[in-house]
This record gives C-alpha cells, sequence and structure tokens, in this order.
C-alpha cells in the first residue's frame, strides 16, 4: 500500500504547464497547507492544488485577499504545516508587509509570485519581469530573502521543491519568482518517484518542555523550531525581540537580531546560489538572463556566435541572493556585459554594482506584455562586442 508521501507525487512524464508543475513541486516537498487568492496569471497554480489535497490530505483555503492569505500561511507554519502563497504583481504588493513578518518570525514558507506587465493593474494576462527588486527590498527594514527565477515547467517543478527546501535550512521565506510565460507554457516535466526526492525535515527543537527558546541559536545562527499545541510556553512578536521571544526595544538587541537574520543568508550565498553558464571562459561578451528571457536569449546567443562573437551565457536561477560573487570575479575578464529583461532595468542594476566599473553593462530593456525580439538580444551583443 503506498505511503502518503508517495501517492501525493505523480510520478513519471506528465504534459504540465509551469503553473501545474509548480503545484506538483509543491505536492512533492510535502506542502499540505496553501492559502491563496485568485490573480490572473498565477490562480492555475491554486486550481491544481485545490482540486489534488483532498485526495491526499491537507488544506486549501481561498482567503478574502492576498494579505490574509499569507498571513494565514504564517500561522499555518507555526501550526506544523508546509505553507505555501501564490500571487502575482497587485497581490504581491499586498503580502509585503507581513512577507517582513515572516522574515522577523523566521517562518519556513514559500510564496509563488507569477509575474505579469506592471505597475498597478498593468498586463494581467501578458508577461513582465518587473517585480525583481520589489522581491528583494518590497518590505520594510533590513533582512535577506531567497528568491528563485525558473526558465521552463520542469525547473518550476524542481525549484519550487528547492524553495521548501531552502525555507526549512535556513528558516525564512522563500520566493518562486515565475513570469506569465514559463507559468503558461507547456511542456513535459518527468516527475521522479517519491523516494528519489530528497527533502530538507523541519529543524525542530530537542528542548524540554518549559526550557524551549524560540530564538536560541547555535553557531549556524539559525534557530530550532517548535508548534504551537506541542505543550512548549513561547512568545513570538514583530517587535525587536531577545531569544525568548520577548519584545526588548534597545539598540544593543536590535543590531544583534538585524545582523544574524541578515548574515544568515549573507554568510551563506555560496551555497545558495544556483546559476548556469554557457560559454563564459574567455568570452568577450557575457549576457546575464534569468526566466523566460534566457530561454529568447539563446537564439541571439547562437546568432552572435556565428557572426564571430565570443560570447557567453550566465543564467540565475537564483535572484536573491545575487551572484556579485561570480560577476566580480568575471567582471575583469570580460569586454562587456548585456542583460534583456522585461523591465526597464533591475538585474543590470545589479551588474553594474558589481562590476564595479571594470566593463560596461548593457540593458536591453522590453516592458512587458512580451518577449524580447531575439536580433535586438544580438544586435546588442554584437555592438558591446565593438
Amino acid at each position: 500500500m503506498p505511503t502518503a508521501e508517495a501517492t501525493r507525487v505523480l510520478s513519471g512524464r506528465q504534459y504540465l504547464d509551469g503553473d501545474h508543475a509548480c503545484t506538483e513541486g509543491a505536492l512533492s516537498a510535502g506542502c499540505n497547507f496553501v492559502a491563496g487568492y485568485p490573480i490572473t496569471p498565477s490562480t492555475e497554480v491554486v486550481e491544481r492544488f485545490a482540486a489534488r489535497i483532498p485526495t491526499i490530505g491537507g488544506t486549501f483555503i481561498q482567503m478574502e485577499d492576498e494579505i490574509a492569505s499569507i498571513t494565514a500561511v504564517l500561522g499555518a507554519t507555526w501550526g506544523g504545516a508546509k505553507s505555501m502563497t501564490v500571487t502575482s504583481g497587485p497581490g504581491f504588493s499586498l503580502m509585503m508587509e507581513n512577507i517582513g513578518l515572516g522574515a522577523m518570525l523566521e517562518t519556513p514558507c514559500v510564496i509563488v509570485n507569477v509575474q505579469r506587465g506592471g505597475p498597478s493593474t498593468g498586463l494581467p494576462t501578458m508577461v513582465g519581469q518587473a517585480d525583481v527588486m520589489q522581491a528583494r527590498w518590497g518590505s520594510h527594514g533590513d533582512y535577506e530573502i531567497i528568491a528563485l527565477a525558473p526558465q521552463s515547467p520542469q525547473e518550476a517543478y524542481y525549484l519550487t521543491i528547492e524553495a521548501f527546501n531552502l525555507a526549512e535550512t535556513y528558516r525564512t521565506p522563500v520566493m518562486v519568482m515565475l513570469d506569465e510565460c514559463i507559468g503558461h507554457m507547456t511542456e513535459k516535466v518527468v516527475i521522479p518517484e517519491a523516494d528519489a526526492i530528497e527533502l530538507v525535515p523541519r529543524r525542530r527543537t530537542d528542548a524540554a518542555k518549559g526550557e524551549y527558546l524560540p530564538y536560541a541559536v547555535g553557531e549556524d545562527g539559525i534557530p530550532d523550531m517548535a508548534h504551537a499545541g506541542e505543550g512548549h510556553r513561547y512568545h513570538i512578536t514583530g517587535l525587536t525581540h531577545d531569544e525568548r521571544g520577548y519584545p526588548v526595544m534597545s539598540v544593543d538587541c536590535h543590531d544583534q537580531l538585524v545582523r544574524r537574520l541578515c548574515d544568515k543568508i549573507r554568510n551563506n550565498a555560496d551555497d545558495i546560489v544556483r546559476l548556469e553558464e554557457d560559454g563564459v571562459e574567455g568570452c568577450e561578451v557575457l549576457v546575464v538572463c534569468y526566466g523566460i528571457t534566457s530561454r529568447v536569449t539563446r537564439a541571439a546567443i547562437e546568432g552572435a556566435r556565428r557572426e564571430g562573437v565570443a560570447v557567453g551565457c550566465l543564467r540565475m536561477l537564483t535572484l536573491w541572493p545575487f551572484c556579485e560573487t561570480r560577476i566580480r570575479e568575471l567582471a575583469p575578464a570580460v569586454k562587456a556585459f548585456v542583460v534583456p529583461e522585461i523591465n526597464y532595468g533591475q538585474v543590470s542594476l545589479e551588474v553594474e554594482r558589481c562590476a564595479g566599473g571594470l566593463a560596461p553593462v548593457t540593458l536591453v530593456p522590453h516592458m512587458g506584455g512580451g518577449v524580447h525580439d531575439p536580433a535586438v538580444i544580438q544586435a546588442a551583443i554584437e555592438e558591446a562586442a565593438r
């Protein structure tokens, strides 16, 4: 008789769009609670979850809005669930305050944002990549975040599992930044058997009842967790707090807390960052790309190579933390960077910062609604090589 874990995995070859692949990744990761509110182009993620979860055990709840959705996710995690919410542009904005609360409470959870054209209501059914900086800086105060960017339905599946694993490893909210094209693109997705999927368990306390401190940390700076109803008495708050979780309004406590919240990601950035490189060593021009734009860029790179340009590609699977170590390593060796984005310049600013003036950065912007013409990117590569 199959286990609960096995029955939630639709193993084998599937024909799925990116939104549905994201759902299957969440289920493979053990997600058993999703709260959300319908918003194009992300609704298909929760529609599939709502259909699948009653047959395998778990909860989907449609909340009254996006603010309530992220709040429910934080509460469900502290109640012992593996939790996720799903949204797009305007809903992402509404979630930001409580994403900051999730970072402060060190709540492992996943936020899927299927990006569309903005600002405001913008282009609800059309592609965009303009939420990149919001993912990093959207909530107030100092904190770090992890955000992943798939380029295919297959990666939407795997990177959703990866998002849950990173959330549990570092006790932090993690974002999966799809875009509309990837969300609605249908391709073959190969799903492994349940026993082949490696999952990171939650960091659980072994403290005796009455001795648990919710924010006491060891050498790695990451606290263990206890769930509500297990008999531990503890306090959690969005206020600056000590290891007991009690509010402490002092400069020293705030300094210690914020440094730890940031450093648990910063100090592990080299382990978190995922990159794919093609022709990077010895190239003159280096294209930095992510999401659907990385697929469009392939044709541009192949065309430029036929014209004799030594061009490499650095594809970011991880948007945050940013791959600044690798950019700094490569900047002295390349003639120029080219950054195509479906926005008016976001990742390009980070590349420029990390390049430190050692190589110029050419932005190839596209305002949203569709993808680049590969010829436009190719022309930018060839111009940068001159």
